[in-house]
This record gives structure tokens, C-alpha cells and sequence, in this order.
């Protein structure tokens, strides 16, 4: 009983954030999600990621560990995952990127926040930060069909990574002033990701469905059965391995079914995806933290 509460008490904010927002467009109240996306993922994400990797407790020695193995995990992910696409006939560029990157934004870090305090949101800023360069180099080259991955230097989610950790290898810091200013800023990334999350779920039109459903549980097995695994072959720690199943857990994040929209891939097909996976998180994401806490 006491591990369903405590399970309960990590779950139930995020997902009731989200439903904020999602009650919020049905209410018909406006929403500018373009801008409060754009202001997340150039501002406030960015500045929550240096501060995260610039502050964390970690060992050089852990944080190799477990950089290794969340490269390892993507990897592994995306080859099972490509696998499955052509075995399924399936279009390469509208379902690869989804079925390999979860949500470890808006829904991974505020889950290990809650589960496993500062320590577990400094671990999965480090899942985060690599499967944003990641999802910014290869994810965008598959969705769009071609195109130079250099792209994503200039994406500041990727130059946050890369100052945090080197400023977290070399053991600096920013003056006081600018450490506050870049936190507070960093403050509103997880509950406006969390709202956004609803919104962007209330405004899609979903297609396929029965296949979405099919995938999206296959996703679920393969990324948590091989982030398991993965993360017992590099002997991660209990919160490092804890927060690397539940990062790769997550469900298919919004910003697939933008790029898909973007870059004119199947957006339809896609948003089947994001809405099913995120309904099926609801279950799924509370389980595996019940088996990992």
C-alpha cells in the first residue's frame, strides 16, 4: 500500500498538469502553443538543462557511465525500431524518429524530479541532453529525408548540453547572480511542459489508431526491456538506472508529430501515436516506477 502511494504521489502531478492543459482548449480558452512552445524549448528548457548538469552530484566516473549507456540504449533502440519498421512496411521517415525518442522532456524529468528529487533530475537532464542532440542531428535527417545534421548546433537545447556538461566535467560555476537568474528562468520549463503536453494532445486529430496501438505497446516493451537490460550490463546505480528505464519509457513526444508536420511526413499517422502512447503511460509509466523504486 505504501509503495502505491508513494508511486501515486510522483504520477499524479504530472499527468495532472497535463490534464490542466488539456481542460483548458476544451474549455475553449486560447492557448498560444507555438509561442510557449518556442519560449521552452529557446529559453527556459535550455537554462534548466545548464543549471541541472552544472549542479549535479555526479562522479565524472558515473557520468561517463552513464552517458555510455543511454548511447548504448538509443542505439539499441533505434536498430530494434527500424527493424520493426521495415519488417511492418512501414514509411521510415514518419515512424522511426517516434518509435525511437520518448517524451524525456516534458514528462521525464518532471517524473524524476518528483521520484527521486535533485539527484534524479541531474541524471535525467544527462538522458535528456543526449537524446536532444540526438533527435536534433539523426531524428531530424530521418524525418526530413536528407539534410545536414550540423543543423543542431545552433538549437540551444544542444548548446545548453554541452556547456552544462563540460561546465560539470570541469567543476565551474557562474557567478551567484547569473546561477539564480538562469534557475528561476529554468523554474517554469517542467509545469509549462507539463500544460503544453495536455494542450497539444487536445488539439490533435489522430489517424490509424489500431495501429497506433500496436506500435505504441511495442514501444513500450522494447525501450523499457532494453533500457533494462542495458542498464544491469553497465551496473548502474539504483537511481541511475531507475531514471535511465523511466527516460526511455516515456511516451512519443509532441514534437514528433511537429516535425512530421513539418517536414511532411505522415503528421496523422504520427499523432495517433503521441495520443495513444500518452494514454498508455498512464498505466505503463506508474508500473515500471513501482518496479524500479
Amino acid at each position: 500500500m505504501n509503495l502505491i502511494l508513494t508511486v501515486a504521489e510522483v504520477v499524479a502531478p504530472v499527468f495532472a498538469l497535463a490534464t490542466i492543459g488539456f481542460v483548458w482548449v476544451k474549455l475553449g480558452f486560447e492557448y498560444r502553443i507555438q509561442f510557449v512552445t518556442r519560449l521552452a524549448m529557446t529559453l527556459s528548457v535550455p537554462c534548466l538543462i545548464f543549471v541541472a548538469l552544472m549542479q549535479a552530484e555526479i562522479e565524472p566516473s558515473a557520468l561517463t557511465t552513464l552517458s555510455l549507456a543511454t548511447v548504448a540504449a538509443y542505439a539499441s533502440v533505434t536498430v530494434v525500431m527500424a527493424a520493426i519498421a521495415l519488417i511492418g512496411r512501414l514509411e521510415i521517415r514518419t515512424y522511426l524518429a517516434p518509435l525511437v525518442f520518448g517524451n524525456t522532456g516534458n514528462v521525464g524529468l518532471p517524473l524524476a524530479l518528483f521520484a527521486f528529487g535533485d539527484q534524479g533530475l541531474g541524471l535525467a537532464v544527462v538522458v535528456f541532453a543526449i537524446m536532444a542532440i540526438y533527435s536534433f542531428t539523426a531524428g531530424i535527417w530521418i524525418v526530413s529525408g536528407g539534410g545536414s545534421p550540423l543543423k543542431a548546433v545552433k538549437e540551444p537545447l544542444v548548446a545548453a548540453s554541452i556547456l552544462g556538461v563540460i561546465f560539470l566535467w570541469m567543476d565551474w560555476e557562474t557567478p551567484r547572480v547569473i546561477t539564480n537568474t538562469l534557475s528561476l528562468i529554468g523554474q517554469i520549463a517542467i509545469p509549462i511542459m507539463l500544460i503544453t503536453l495536455g494542450v497539444a494532445v487536445a488539439r490533435l486529430s489522430p489517424g490509424r489508431l489500431g495501429q497506433a496501438v500496436v506500435l505504441s505497446a511495442l514501444k513500450i516493451v522494447v525501450c523499457i526491456g532494453l533500457a533494462w537490460a542495458i542498464g544491469r550490463w553497465f551496473e548502474l546505480p539504483p537511481v541511475a538506472f531507475a531514471v535511465l528505464v523511466l527516460q526511455l519509457g516515456t511516451p512519443i513526444a509532441v514534437t514528433s508529430y511537429m516535425l512530421a508536420e513539418k517536414y511532411g511526413a505522415d503528421s496523422n499517422a504520427v499523432a495517433g501515436l503521441v495520443v495513444v502512447s500518452t494514454l498508455m503511460s498512464v498505466v505503463a509509466l506508474p508500473v515500471t516506477l513501482a518496479f524500479v523504486m
